[in-house]
């Protein structure tokens, strides 16, 4: 037997799978290890239980497999013609019949039993501590904290779409965790009962984090939900598992846990405070905070921060040089583009009903608009000669 057919026959049966979990390295789940098939035993409760029930029904396979094989291969020798085996005139045996119906009902039964237990519990998000609402979009997931002032989008990391461009400026294999890292995780604590509230904004999308034990679909006008408790601190990777588009395989989800204080820190920073202090923002504040907003920006600015939100936003489907691909326009001399520019702000702000051109009013602020629209208008070879300033933006509101 070949080293090919080997692994094969190991494959077929799935030791491969034990022996990959049993060699991976401490920390490491087994699924990520090179000929690792096995479910990761994960880092939750949730995780655990599933891993215990995937490998008990994985055990009881295994024996029926052994003991069906086994009979096979002994009647196969034992009653060959060769042997003088002559060969048995009946249609059914009521007692065989029996047998092979109850023994396999019986089986499934006592399945059952441990897995209505794990769906029960993963289905509890009784006593909850905080709440996360996930809302999938194409392609990209809004994270909000329904505790906290906190919300923020997560979309792949700018070097991943630049790495997966044909032709591209980098490539993939310069880039850490390629198409695995976003530019905004989701932050956590561990040792806290999370609630998620999952939906979405467009179609059917599903969020999976491997470590965390389960995944759930994110489905437009309904509410699902789930929960976690991480106990360990690290960062989890996952990605959508719900083909929802062109762009399905470049949404990954990536959840960084944390101790409860460094925690607490990244939140006091999200809310611009100091760690130390828990006084809501003065209203004058908020109002200059609103004006630095609508300040005037210089034309490096909106060059620089147009063409990171270009490349965040538009790239994957309009391209890196703005040269489009099949179902999306080219905006690299495009009329439209560099016309009239209230138009344009329109386009982005509330997008192009019966296309695939989203509304980006929800998803980035007047900065970000007002400096991807001097980009477009000024990138490649388009030459317009203008600057769209964030207040112009907010007018178009």
């Amino acid at each position: 037997m070949t080293s090919k057919m080997l692994v094969r026959a190991l494959t077929a049966v799935g030791l491969i799978g034990l022996l990959s979990t049993a060699a991976a390295a401490p920390g490491e789940s087994g699924w990520r290890q090179p000929w690792g098939l096995n479910l990761p035993e994960g880092v939750t409760s949730l995780s655990r239980l599933s891993y215990d029930l995937h490998m008990l029904v994985f055990y009881i396979v295994c024996v029926i497999a052994a003991i069906v094989f086994i009979g096979i291969f002994y009647s196969m020798w034992k009653f060959r013609k060769s042997a003088g085996a002559k060969p048995a005139h009946f249609h059914h045996n009521t007692t065989v019949e029996v047998i092979w119906t109850v023994i396999p009902f019986l089986i499934l039964l006592g399945i059952s039993i441990p897995a209505t237990q794990t769906m029960i519990k993963m289905e509890d998000t009784t006593d909850y501590e905080m709440t996360v609402k996930v809302t999938g979009y194409q392609w990209m997931w809004e994270y909000e904290y329904l505790d906290e002032d906190i919300s923020f989008f997560s979309r792949m990391d700018p070097d991943s779409q630049l790495a997966r461009q044909r032709n591209p400026e980098i490539s993939p294999r310069e880039v850490e965790h390629y198409l695995l890292d976003v530019d905004n995780p989701l932050v956590v604590p561990i040792d806290k009962k999370i609630r998620f509230l999952l939906t979405a904004n467009d179609v059917i999308h599903s969020w999976w984090v491997p470590e965390l034990g389960w995944k759930k679909d994110t489905i437009p006008g309904f509410i699902n939900e789930a929960w976690a408790r991480i106990e360990e601190p690290g960062v989890y990777r996952g990605q959508c598992a719900e083909l929802c588009g062109r762009d399905h395989a470049f949404m990954p989800v990536v959840v960084i846990a944390l101790e409860q204080e460094e925690y607490e820190d990244w939140v006091a920073e999200q809310n611009g405070e100091a760690a130390a202090v828990g006084d809501e923002p003065a209203e004058a504040d908020i109002d200059d905070v609103a004006e630095e907003e609508l300040e005037d920006m210089s034309e490096d600015e909106l060059m620089t921060l147009g063409e990171q939100v270009y490349n965040s936003q538009c790239l994957a489907c309009h391209r890196a040089e703005g040269e489009g691909m099949a179902g999306f326009p080219a905006l690299d001399g495009n009329e439209m583009v560099t016309g009239d520019v209230s138009a344009v702000n329109d386009v982005i702000i509330n997008g192009v009903s019966g296309t695939a051109m989203q509304a980006f009013g929800g998803r980035l602020d007047d900065r970000e608009i007002a400096a991807v629209v001097t980009y477009i208008r000024n990138a490649w070879g388009n030459d317009a000669g203008d600057l769209v300033q964030p207040s112009e933006v907010r007018d178009a509101r």
